[in-house]
């Protein structure tokens, strides 16, 4: 290979990684909160403000001087910006809010696998991935048949996926049986 073609495949495996560590980034900035989640508040310098706590069913949280907030459909950015305007001025000149992820939300699986039921979330988690904490497909399971029902769908339609597709979390997957 000459000089000049490793260079430039060097440079496309740069723009790749790029693009894909982008993509992740994206992932996490667009994520929703939902009930299931745990999260932590922090408030720089106010140990009284910082908390952990666990997204009940509602999705609201109970926040010291504030009351309770709507977290569920809103982006960690978003849930940060609440409570920065709730604190600032009565409370606090200028709050330094942050607002963190400890655990997602389960995702679920039920079918054709050895241990169907709940599971931790994990970033990059994919059907397939998710059939392996499983305990593996059954010898019945049809890899063709794979249904996803997403946790942001408001009509919660099954879709057929394939293996490789991506997971959220609160998601349910279903590994329907082949019959050959």
């Amino acid at each position: 290979m000459h000089k000049v073609q490793q260079i430039l495949l060097i440079n496309l495996l740069c723009i790749l990684v790029l693009v894909s560590f982008k993509s992740s980034a994206q992932n996490i900035e667009e994520y929703r909160l939902g009930s299931g989640d745990t999260i932590k508040i922090t408030v720089f310098g106010q140990k009284d403000l910082s908390i952990e706590t666990l997204l009940n069913d509602s999705g609201k949280v109970d926040y010291p001087f504030l009351g309770q907030l709507q977290a569920s459909g809103q982006t960690l950015t978003e849930f940060q910006h609440q409570i920065y305007l709730g604190l600032k001025g009565d409370y606090l000149i200028n709050p330094n809010v942050s607002v963190g992820i400890i655990e997602y939300r389960p995702f679920f699986i039920d079918g054709e696998v050895k241990k169907p039921g709940g599971y931790p979330f994990q970033p990059g988690l994919t059907v397939s991935k998710a059939a392996a904490l499983a305990g593996g497909y059954t010898e019945r399971a049809s890899l063709t048949k794979v249904f996803i029902i997403r946790s942001n769908d408001p009509e919660q339609k099954s879709v057929n996926v394939k293996a490789n597709v991506s997971v959220n979390p609160g998601d349910i997957i279903t590994i329907k049986q082949s019959y050959f």
